[in-house]
């Protein structure tokens, strides 16, 4: 009889496993059916065009590869994979152009230089996270780029400082030169040397990786951790150290992709970085469902001939994003729920701690009272001091870091209260900037109307983008969110395209009530002053009320908001509205600080940056969140470009290791040490301000910070009452 049980119940799991598969076959082959109809009906194309298009996406292909190697072993999205090669690339490039040693040769020292930065980077930085919610590893995956950038801004630097002679920094800006004269012609167009060169190594590539993992005792224990890192450790396998060969696979397959990929585009290694090829890479991991590798690679080069046809039916790229943003969007939402990711979203958010409110006993102290009213006060005052003693150009940099403070609030809203995480919210702050400019140049309302109407058109907008948040979570609708941030920079922001209703020449900063002047700097920075102010008391008033508790309690388990009869579908929806809504007021505000629409201040890299400011400054936090927009937007002012990505990397990494709750942990534990010094001196007992003293913080296990503290307590009391006795005697 349990025989039969067991029989019937592994047919059933078989035949689910053959439906899912079905189900995973017919998406797939609908997808690349979708994409060959589009292709061939609007954009149709030579065929010597098309076998390009298979070459670039074969180079796109390898970095998708090392994301979804990166995201079996580690459970993480690496937004640093498009970046791990630029280092060794680099200096590849250096090697060839300046000190003139031929490809063969200065191959071998980029490859050993990949392999060597891969492993490094795991055991330094991805290690210390071992334990950390997967959320906060994907994060320091985003310090991790901003760093490599730099650092591949500044090798070249320091090569040429040292070898004068023989490295020249503006090798980097010419073309690499053929390593062989070969042509071969299909139709019109012609394949030189590292065209070939770069097919015959996608395959080779492609098939070597595939051997090692399928018949290696190395990638055999790579895809036996990637299934289950638990049970591979209880069989004897070197988890850590697996971990960490699959990082060197990923760095060496970003810097082939890079290197292939600056000698077939004849691009500049500059030109090649961003998260543009990263976007695309991600779009081919989204069809494969972060694990099938043999999806992947052809969603790659699907999305490569597609690319390639595009540009040679137009002369142009930017169709290229909104089309890749809304194939992945399409393939997540078709994609059954629960299959997406072997994430566990709830433990996620562990790190995402709230501020813990003033307790009442203490609240009402008069020396409490004053520093807690006096502090925002005094901060208020240097706040409006600071245009007297700055330049003109120094008040308006001021002015601009408000506004990104404004988007830093926004976030902290979307993503620190609700945990929706968001990759694209500067998308919103540049639909608000192009509604607020026209309003005001085309149909010359008031500057006070045209915020409103901004915030009006950025929640709805925010909503609808939010409408696939009621089906994805957290890394997936990340992608999808930095998809669409691409799309708006490239695309919707597009003069050319869209001049019919974008604002066109000088934005002018006409009167507010056509009565108050803002047209100086000064001015314009009591006004974007005077609108952080209103966002930061609304985001407060939120925060305090019923729906900033159902934000954060749908945060935090799902199902047990919903089981108190929250609506989820509300309550999301709600906090994309609220965050569209701020950081397209934040984008109409910054358009006429700018007095122009650009595309440059709503690249996708900004969108990075802005998430890494909240991170920095706290995510949780409101006063953090704009204590990190004046780090990294102060940083990036007063430092030269190179030493910027170091600034922001590097801090936010740091922030990450030394203070997960961000920069406002510092803040908020000198609070709680001012009170707990006044709780002291008054003898009053506050048990939560006790409960992360000093010698509680060595303590690691619970149980042991448990007892610890009920110590401490009865200490507390003993003293209290032994007081309490002294005084009657």
């Amino acid at each position: 009889m349990t025989s039969a049980r067991t029989a019937d119940a592994s047919r059933r799991a078989t035949d689910r496993q053959r439906e899912e598969r079905l189900r995973r076959t017919a998406t797939i082959v609908a997808t690349g059916i979708g994409l060959y109809l589009l292709q061939l009906v609007a954009f149709p194309t030579p065929t010597g065009q098309l076998l390009k298009g298979v070459i670039i996406g074969g180079l796109t292909a390898l970095i998708a590869i090392g994301i979804a190697l990166v995201y079996r072993a580690n459970r993480i999205i690496n937004f640093a994979q498009a970046d791990l090669g630029s280092v060794p690339a680099t200096f590849t490039i250096m090697l060839v152009t300046g000190a003139g040693l031929p490809l063969v040769v200065a191959l071998p020292v980029g490859v050993v230089l990949a392999i060597v930065l891969g492993a490094l980077l795991e055991f330094v930085i991805i290690r210390r996270f071992a334990h950390a919610p997967r959320l906060i590893l994907t994060v320091a995956t985003i310090g991790m780029a901003q760093a490599l950038v730099g650092l591949g801004l500044v090798v070249p630097q320091l090569l040429e400082r040292y070898w004068p002679g023989v490295f020249d920094a503006a090798d980097l800006t010419r073309p690499l030169a053929q390593p062989f004269d070969v042509q071969v012609q299909v139709g019109t167009t012609v394949f030189r040397a590292y065209d070939i060169i770069a097919a015959v190594a996608i395959v080779a590539i492609v098939a070597a990786l595939a051997a090692f993992l399928r018949y290696s005792r190395i990638g055999i224990a790579v895809r036996a951790s990637a299934e289950s890192a638990d049970r591979a450790m209880l069989l004897g396998i070197p988890v850590k150290r697996i971990q960490t060969v699959v990082w060197a696979i990923a760095s060496l397959l970003g810097f082939a992709a890079l290197l292939l990929r600056a000698g077939v585009l004849g691009a500049t290694i500059g030109s090649v970085l961003g998260p543009t090829i990263l976007i695309r890479a991600l779009a081919a991991c989204v069809m494969g469902r972060m694990e099938n590798l043999t999806v992947i690679f052809f969603g790659a080069v699907g999305l490569g001939v597609l690319e390639q046809a595009i540009f040679w039916e137009t002369l142009d790229r930017v169709l290229v994003a909104p089309i890749v943003f809304v194939v992945i969007l399409g393939v997540l939402l078709v994609q059954r729920r629960g299959k997406l990711a072997r994430t566990d979203e709830q433990s996620a958010w562990q790190a995402t701690t709230d501020v813990r409110p003033v307790p009442p006993e203490l609240a009402r102290l008069p020396e409490v009272d004053l520093v807690l009213r006096g502090l925002p006060v005094l901060g208020l005052l240097v706040a409006l001091g600071l245009p007297l003693v700055l330049s003109v150009s120094r008040v308006n940099l001021a002015a601009s870091i408000l506004v990104y403070a404004m988007v830093a609030v926004s976030l902290v809203v979307l993503t620190g209260w609700a945990g929706q995480v968001s990759l694209g919210q500067v998308a919103f702050m540049g639909f608000g900037a192009a509604v607020g400019g026209s309003v005001t140049t085309r149909l010359g309302w008031d500057i006070s109307v045209a915020l409103l109407l901004a915030g009006l058109v950025g929640a709805l907008l925010a909503v609808v983008i939010g409408l696939p948040a009621l089906r994805l979570k957290g890394l997936f609708l990340a992608v999808t969110t930095l998809a669409f941030a691409q799309a708006t920079s490239s695309y919707f922001l597009h003069q050319g395209r869209f001049d019919w209703w974008l604002p066109q020449g000088r934005i002018p900063r006409n009167d507010l009530f056509g009565a108050i002047p803002i047209a100086t700097e000064a001015q314009y920075y009591y006004f974007t002053l005077a609108v952080l102010l209103l966002v930061m008391g609304m985001a407060r008033q939120v925060r305090r009320s019923r729906t900033g508790r159902v934000l954060i309690g749908v945060r935090e388990n799902e199902r047990g908001a919903q089981s108190y009869g929250v609506n989820l579908v509300r309550a999301k929806l709600t906090a994309f509205a609220l965050s569209g809504f701020i950081a397209a007021v934040a984008g109409a505000v910054f358009v006429h600080h700018q007095s122009s629409l650009g595309t440059q201040p709503y690249a996708t890299t900004e969108s990075l940056a802005v998430f890494t400011m909240v991170v920095i400054g706290g995510l949780g936090s409101v006063p953090g969140a704009i204590a990190g927009a004046v780090y990294v937007k102060g940083s990036a002012a007063f430092l030269p470009s190179e030493l910027t990505f170091f600034a922001s990397g590097l801090g936010l990494l740091a922030v990450l290791i030394a203070l997960p709750g961000g920069l406002a942990s510092l803040i908020y534990r000198a609070r709680d040490g001012y009170l707990r010094w006044v709780a002291e001196r008054r003898g009053i007992m506050v048990p939560s301000l006790f409960a992360d003293a000093r010698d509680l913080d060595s303590i690691t296990t619970g149980s042991e910070k448990g007892m610890e503290f009920v110590r401490q307590m009865a200490d507390l009391m003993e003293a209290q009452r032994a007081g309490a006795a002294g005084g009657r005697r």
